[in-house]
């Protein structure tokens, strides 16, 4: 459908402020593409693309396509969207993002990541590791300050995304999942078979692959791959503080010691895994002092405040990830010499929420949790229903708020409009992948 290299086209992206699909526009952008993009509302992330140089339009309007040659639209993008309608009258080549990956990727030597859980940290680590090479991750990294690093180098670090399948469009050199629990069913019309058979699709795409058996499924393929048993390949696990920032010494099979920003055994699965990827690109000692470098990604047990106040923003929106990140903050809080936490829960989507509500309820009840408030469910496109979570719920004793915001006097709480508490001290985690995170920084 194309007949140049993609970054020499004129491109416009529908749908710009997501995560996945800024990061292709500021990975053509830096190959040296003419970019412009538009989305429904301002956010932090437009902001940062208006700073580097794209043009953006606030809301959708068929006048931000001029001459545009490519359309790159995101998953949510409609037929009937006004950009969509005017490119499809301009005869602009119109590209979904699982479609782009093709002309994007396709020259790459691509280190491509997959999985239900762990695979933004997990990619974050590998681009730590390989430092040289390019990378596109689904969050942004505290070593380079983006969820894009350009590079001259023809390998790259993707995160890729099994929600829609298109992961099958990454050309992995290497295919890295750190596990494929059962998520994003409806993209694969709700078929248990279909989504299995994208994973080992993925999977034999590669010429390396590496995988945890921990995880069922990826236990029962027989198919070649560095294979990843934590119970086996991990051994003498610690913790320790420095500089106030949590971090975890492991060993690896013979490979000796490693150490990297993070708590919790899902940590140190999450580098070895990268470490397997990374062999032979870089001499071993080499690995081990990129990894001790890394810094970790924003939203990913993300500490925004550590004096009487600790305050930490975090992504996990599924009960496997909660659980994890719980068991977390319960080796940060022996570390700080405190006993409990207050626990702050943005639910994602009415539809993960029903699907696992059962490991909902049960999340929670853990130790470390002393305090729970819950915020108002965060749609994400989907249409409202209605949801007694005060009968789901009222087992663990919540608060229910409507929001928060972060002051210089501390978390400020909300109902109704009406501030109700100032949180100012102790051990605070906020849980959400919706604007949750906004709220706990205090950004507008």
């Amino acid at each position: 459908m194309l007949d140049r290299p993609i970054h020499t086209y004129k491109i416009h992206f529908i749908g710009i402020g997501g995560i996945g699909i800024s990061g292709l526009a500021k990975y053509l952008k830096a190959q040296g593409a003419q970019v412009s993009g538009s989305d429904l509302v301002q956010s932090p992330i437009t902001d940062y693309l208006e700073h580097l140089g794209i043009p953006i339009t606030i809301p959708h309007d068929p006048s931000a396509l001029t001459d545009h040659e490519v359309v790159i639209h995101s998953a949510i993008i409609k037929v009937d969207n006004v950009e969509i309608v005017a490119a499809m009258e301009k005869n602009c080549v119109i590209l979904s993002r699982k479609r782009a990956l093709t002309y994007i990727l396709g020259d790459k030597r691509v280190f491509s990541v997959c999985g239900a859980h762990g695979k933004s940290s997990t990619s974050a680590m590998l681009s730590a590791l390989l430092p040289h090479f390019g990378a596109i991750i689904g969050a942004t990294s505290k070593d380079f300050n983006s969820n894009v690093r350009e590079s001259n180098s023809p390998s790259l670090v993707f995160e890729a995304d099994e929600s829609d399948q298109s992961f099958l469009h990454s050309n992995p050199y290497c295919s890295l999942v750190t596990n494929a629990e059962v998520e994003h069913l409806e993209g694969y019309d709700y078929d248990l078979q279909a989504f299995y058979k994208a994973y080992q699709d993925f999977l034999l795409l590669a010429q390396k692959r590496v995988i945890n058996v921990q995880d069922p499924f990826l236990h029962s393929l027989d198919i070649e791959a560095q294979r990843l048993d934590p119970h086996k390949d991990i051994s003498d696990i610690s913790y320790f503080l420095k500089d106030d920032e949590p971090y975890t010494r492991f060993k690896l099979r013979d490979y000796g010691f490693f150490e990297v920003w993070g708590l919790g055994v899902h940590t140190a699965s999450n580098a070895a895994l990268a470490i397997l990827a990374a062999l032979g690109e870089l001499p071993l000692e080499t690995l081990r002092a990129n990894l001790a470098q890394f810094k970790g990604i924003k939203k990913r047990f993300d500490i925004l405040q550590k004096d009487a106040l600790i305050l930490i923003d975090d992504y996990a929106h599924h009960p496997t990830e909660i659980c994890a990140t719980l068991q977390a903050l319960q080796t940060y809080a022996q570390l700080k010499g405190v006993s409990q936490s207050t626990i702050i829960w943005q639910p994602h989507k009415y539809s993960r929420l029903l699907d696992n509500l059962e490991a909902f309820q049960r999340c929670f009840k853990h130790p470390i949790v002393q305090e729970l408030y819950i915020l108002p469910v965060y749609r994400a496109g989907e249409p409202h229903q209605d949801i007694d979570m005060h009968a789901l719920f009222q087992h663990l004793q919540p608060t229910f708020i409507d929001r928060l915001w972060r002051t210089q006097q501390g978390l400020e709480l909300f109902v109704q409009d009406v501030k109700i508490r100032t949180l100012q001290r102790g051990l605070v985690v906020g849980f959400g992948a919706g604007d949750i995170t906004t709220q706990l920084r205090g950004e507008v």
